[in-house]
């Protein structure tokens, strides 16, 4: 046996190099594809871990002093740092794998809530003096470097085992530090004294220290931003009005005086931020089991037992990992459908391979059956023989892949996978030629042996085998049957986030396409046979002749074409299906290609300055009042705010034009608004949908305003405004509102800019906001903003927000996948019609050796092979795009493609988006199939050109079967 294969590797070593590049590839794209998508998602789900709010990427523990029935020594031992400590590392130690804490930024401590404080010389807000939250966490002396001062420490003898005889119950001064940020917001300096909470005999803080914070984005400062710096809160009140909220830093051993400060809700705590960098998509299943456990489940009642009874935790951990789960299930469906198609593709140029080698050894196999050989026997050598080439070069290929993919000691993919998947390709390669040759060609070697017969004759182009007829009537049966199932279901995702029978339905149509196909085109071509056998010269009647009888033998190359069209053309339309979301979202969430805004008013010089900027068109101001009330008649919406647009028409009317957001509308109401200029009756307004309905037919609508009441009437309607892209709106002129309220005020609030370029981009987006944080009418606010009037200028650029919208590791990942996929789907159909050529090569060649001796030219000979050829490249590029058509609309109802364009996209312009949902995309569904057919034809000219080189002596042989 050993010796059989080294025959036959010597015999044709580049054949079997060929096979071998043709496995070691598809391996290395089958082992690569789940490696790629594990690492995508691991690092999409660490990304959004990672750029969470320190706060909501931890687990947090509790025990509130209030909640306990503890009095005096109790409370102390409670709130002792030594037992604190020990209570965090049980708490660190109930994690297990895949959680893991990131103990460096672990904290943990003692606290009370933002205690109300009486000092004058504190700065104020309408809701009163600062309120302070005296905290005293673990491990200050190693986190903050001192810049005045020095360290708080306990009251003197607390910190000693020994209490003094008046205990922490008698403590009334304490020390503390704060953060330079704290000292400089609320005017603290060393030597200042504090006094809370309220009372008869309140605490007394004395400031020690002034601390800069080491690390100041870790997460020991973060969690808790107050300890930072001073943030604006609210009050409770019916009216919320702002009030400072800091922290005063007290000594680690300080934290048993807290229980004794009447009305300050004091707990101790323990922060474990979750450490992104141990955790990978597989784990998301059992993290999500652990932390609903440890948040209310048996891990609470063991944590509970172990530390205090009125332990709580909170894991808002729980909810990134469930958003960026929930986004891999989104996302999972519409990768699959990628894979489950190249898939297809893959494993039919290796049945194509293994037929073409059973095709060109079908005398030699024939001969050896007649010789006595068993199917057993030949079968187990021809597995052999593939074995040799196919087992090395898929292990050579799945290699390849892990090492590109990380190695296998990547901690962000899985090994096993892959090695599946390398087998499953050594495994259809290596019995691809014994079951082509065994099972094949009607089952040739298990009967008697006749005399070859031709395989363009038209015995070949008559009834197929029985056998043939009822596997493909099977097949056809099974996949119809699948797709109107699938069809009167839906496509929706399953809970698990794939469908194989969603992701399978690309090719389920392409296998019903390709044998409806063969059987069917060969019938018109017949009867054009007869017209065409009355036309002068040969070429036109041998060509449709022979395309008409070589249909049985092309179902698998056809639906290899036919697959690898239909997925180059839905990862196309996917492609642009994302691409157009992403450009409507930053459309919508701009309204123009920038936008300037504020909650005062702009200056003037700004207005005329930003007009001037290079790259900036035109500059259209606008004056918004968003909180004003409509009422229609007897419909009065005051619960329902709409917002009252003053912009200049003709302007207003151009912007909405060039942004493609109700710009026919829009010139209408410019229009009527230009003609109605007079200051009695109801102003032209544009409105949207809603408000259109509620005015009725007589189109009046009273606009409840700060300035009085504001009759409009509704002359057009647009889903969408510029200046409010979505919600409920009522665009009037500026002149005539002015007219109508004269004593009101109204000066521009937002600037809606246009780009000189037509692509919207080109603004200096940096002299941009320049102009508005060096305006001389603004003051000073650390960061970029400044104000006019107390109220800050925002900048906004869609090039910006469209930039980063694709920011995401798992969008971007699979965004990439899709584009190898198309890549690889063009590559195999050039494979399948290279094999295809290579199938039809010998007898082509013949046959044109024939025809040259009956005075056939060289011309005619190419004109013949093309003509002969053309029909089934139609069929297949016309095949892609019907079933590529068709796979888009059976899918496009249960894929959403809003998670793979807009996973992190929030905000107010959401609802006007909608769904982003996928539709054919003609550019992706004619450029594959045309490509494609370019190709085939092409590859024919080069056939017919290098056979015309050849004599016709080497092709007609005495004895010869073609």
């Amino acid at each position: 046996m050993g010796s059989w294969v080294r025959i036959r590797l010597r015999t044709a070593p580049w054949t079997a190099l060929a096979f071998g590049v043709l496995v070691l590839v598809t391996a290395f794209l089958a082992a690569a594809l789940p490696r790629s998508v594990d690492t995508y998602e691991t690092r999409g789900l660490r990304h959004r871990i990672e750029h969470a709010e320190p706060a909501r990427r931890t687990i947090a523990a509790t025990v509130r002093a209030e909640d306990l029935q503890l009095q005096g020594k109790q409370l102390e031992r409670l709130f002792s740092p030594e037992r604190i400590a020990a209570d965090h590392r049980d708490f660190r130690d109930r994690l297990r794998p895949p959680l893991r804490a990131d103990g460096g930024q672990a904290s943990y401590g003692a606290r009370t809530e933002p205690i109300p404080a009486t000092d004058t010389y504190l700065p104020a807000l309408a809701g009163g003096r600062p309120r302070l939250s005296l905290t005293a966490q673990a491990g200050l002396a190693d986190r903050g470097r001192v810049l005045e001062g020095r360290l708080p420490r306990a009251p003197a003898g607390m910190d000693e085992a020994a209490s003094p005889a008046e205990g922490w119950g008698g403590v009334r001064r304490l020390e503390a530090a704060v953060t330079e940020a704290t000292a400089k917001r609320l005017h603290l300096r060393v030597g200042s004294v504090v006094h809370l909470p309220p009372g008869a005999r309140p605490l007394e803080v004395e400031i020690t220290g002034v601390l800069r914070a080491q690390q100041p984005r870790g997460d020991w400062w973060s969690v808790q931003p107050l300890l930072l710096k001073p943030g604006v809160r609210y009050t409770e009140a019916s009216v919320p009005e702002p009030y400072w909220a800091g922290a005063l830093l007290l000594a680690p051993s300080a934290g048993p005086a807290l229980p004794y400060l009447s009305g300050t809700s004091p707990e101790t705590y323990w922060q474990l931020p979750l450490d992104p960098g141990g955790l990978t998509a597989p784990e998301v299943p059992a993290a999500r089991t652990q932390l609903a456990s440890l948040d209310s489940g048996p891990g609470l009642v063991r944590l509970q037992s172990r530390i205090n009874e009125g332990v709580t935790v909170d894991a808002p951990v729980r909810e990134e990992i469930d958003a960026a789960e929930g986004l891999r299930a989104a996302i999972a469906p519409v990768v699959a459908v990628a894979g489950t198609g190249i898939a297809a593709v893959a494993a039919a140029v290796l049945l194509l391979a293994g037929g073409l080698a059973a095709a060109r050894r079908r005398t030699e196999l024939a001969l050896l059956r007649a010789r006595g050989g068993s199917l057993r026997g030949i079968a187990w050598r021809l597995t052999l023989e593939s074995g040799v080439v196919a087992l090395p070069a898929a292990v050579l290929g799945g290699a390849a892949a892990v090492a590109v993919t990380g190695g296998t000691g990547s901690t962000e993919a899985r090994l096993w996978p892959a090695v599946a998947a390398a087998g499953a390709v050594a495994l259809t390669a290596t019995l691809a030629l014994p079951v082509r040759a065994v099972f094949g060609d009607g089952g040739a070697l298990r009967k008697a042996r006749r005399p070859a017969a031709r395989e363009d004759g038209p015995a070949a182009a008559g009834t197929p085998p029985t056998r043939r007829l009822v596997a493909e009537g099977t097949v056809l049966v099974v996949a119809l049957g699948a797709v109107l199932a699938l069809r009167r279901r839906g496509t929706a995702a399953s809970p698990g986030g794939v469908d194989l029978l969603v992701s399978a339905a690309p090719v389920l149509v392409a296998v019903i396409a390709a044998l409806v196909f063969v059987r069917l085109y060969p019938l018109p071509l017949r009867l054009a046979a007869r017209p065409a056998a009355r036309l002068r010269g040969p070429v036109a009647f041998l060509s449709v002749a022979r395309a008409g009888r070589s249909g049985a033998a092309a179902a698998l190359p056809l639906l290899a074409l036919i697959v690898a069209l239909s997925t180059a053309a839905f990862g196309g339309s996917v492609t642009a299906g994302v691409d157009a979301a992403r450009d409507r979202a930053a459309l919508l969430g701009v309204g123009a290609d920038a936008r300037i805004s504020t909650a005062g008013s702009l200056p003037d010089a700004l207005v005329d300055r930003v007009g001037k900027l290079r790259g900036v068109a035109a500059a259209v101001p606008v004056r918004t009042e968003a909180d004003a009330a409509v009422d229609a008649g007897a419909a009065r919406s005051a619960a329902k705010r709409t917002a009252l647009l003053a912009v200049p028409p003709a302007a207003y009317a151009r912007l909405a034009e060039r942004m493609g957001l109700g710009g026919a509308e829009t010139g209408r109401w410019a229009e009527r608004a230009a003609r109605d200029t007079g200051p009695d009756g109801p102003l032209p307004a544009l409105v949207s949908p809603g408000l259109a309905a509620a005015a009725g037919s007589g189109g009046t609508l009273t606009v409840d305003t700060h300035e009085g009441d504001l009759r409009v009437r509704a002359v057009a309607t647009a889903a969408a405004t510029p200046a409010r892209p979505d919600g409920r709106y009522v665009v009037v002129a500026d002149r005539a509102l002015a007219k109508a309220q004269p004593d009101a005020g109204r000066q521009p609030d937002t600037l809606l800019l246009t780009a000189a370029r037509a692509d919207g981009t080109g603004i200096d987006t940096a002299a941009l906001r320049a102009a508005t944080r060096h305006d001389p009418a603004t003051a000073d606010l650390p960061g970029s903003l400044r104000t006019t009037g107390g109220q800050e200028i925002g900048t906004t650029v869609r090039a910006e927000i469209r930039a980063g919208l694709t920011d995401s590791p798992m969008q971007s990942g699979a965004e990439r996948l899709y584009l190898a996929a198309v890549a690889a789907g063009a590559g195999y159909a050039l494979i399948a019609i290279v094999l295809g050529l290579l199938a039809a090569a010998p007898e082509r060649t013949a046959l044109l050796a024939r025809l040259r001796t009956l005075g056939l030219a060289p011309r005619q000979a190419r004109r013949l092979l093309v003509l002969e050829s053309l029909p089934t490249a139609l069929l297949a590029a016309a095949g892609g795009v019907l079933v590529g058509s068709a796979a888009i609309r059976l899918l496009a109802p249960g894929i959403d493609l809003s998670s793979l364009a807009l996973s992190f996209h929030t905000g107010p312009t959401a609802d006007a988006l909608g769904r982003a949902r996928l539709a054919p995309d003609t550019v992706s569904l004619t450029a594959p199939a045309a490509a494609m057919l370019l190709l085939a034809l092409g590859a024919v000219v080069a056939q017919a050109w290098w056979t015309g080189r050849r004599g016709e002596a080497n092709e007609l042989r005495a004895g010869d079967s073609v």
